[in-house]
């Protein structure tokens, strides 16, 4: 999970509640968001690596970004036990290691949420996409429901400090396109991630580069 380079404590809690949410559904959306990877792949954010599993025999290579030490060793981990080659590296998704029109699929799962400027994240995304590249992501969104969406505007302040930057009010598709990247596909549905929390919305889309 990108963060814009959050405080260790949180990469050590995320590392802990990242396995339960996986547990009560996030696991089977990661496996959805990367069914159409192919070629050689760039995932942003990886976190401790819930993704690599779910990557078919279609993806030649995953190059795998994330800033957090203790989420990145973890990944470091899991990469071992991909089923395709996995490299796990250093970095931020605002400046990624590859050089322009060079990657097949860019892999944004629960990140875009939390970045310091998600425009600059997808213009980089735009960058390394090759002509017809693919920008898969999953990512929780702000609420369709008026109400909902002005309670999130209320509490992003406190919650981003608290949650690793997490703004819970964001309309990333909407980013997405004002990235100049044509969504294709595009779910949106309601996900509790821990028990007793409430179902808040979430997309899982595809977006091409023309």
């Amino acid at each position: 999970m990108e963060t814009g380079g959050p405080a260790p404590s949180f990469g050590r809690s995320y590392a802990r509640v990242g396995p339960r949410m996986d547990a009560r559904g996030a696991a089977a959306h990661r496996q959805r968001l990367v069914q159409s990877a192919h070629g050689s792949v760039l995932e942003i954010g990886a976190g401790y690596g819930a993704t690599f599993a779910f990557y078919p025999p279609a993806v030649s290579g995953v190059l795998a970004i994330e800033p957090d030490p203790t989420l990145r060793a973890l990944a470091r981990t899991a990469a071992g036990t991909a089923a395709v080659p996995v490299t796990v590296r250093a970095g931020t998704a605002e400046s990624l290691p590859a050089a322009d029109a060079t990657i097949d699929a860019v892999v944004s799962s629960l990140v875009l949420c939390s970045v310091a400027d998600p425009g600059t994240v997808l213009a980089e995304a735009v960058r390394v996409l090759k002509p017809g590249g693919l920008l898969l992501f999953y990512e929780h969104v702000r609420s369709e429901h008026r109400v909902l969406a002005a309670a999130e505007d209320l509490v992003t302040p406190l919650w981003s400090r608290l949650a690793g930057g997490c703004h819970p009010n964001r309309d990333t598709a909407a980013a997405i396109e004002r990235a100049g990247l044509a969504v294709r596909a595009l779910e949106r549905f309601g996900f509790s991630v821990l028990p007793g929390n409430p179902r808040i919305s979430h997309v899982l889309g595809v977006a091409v580069k023309g």
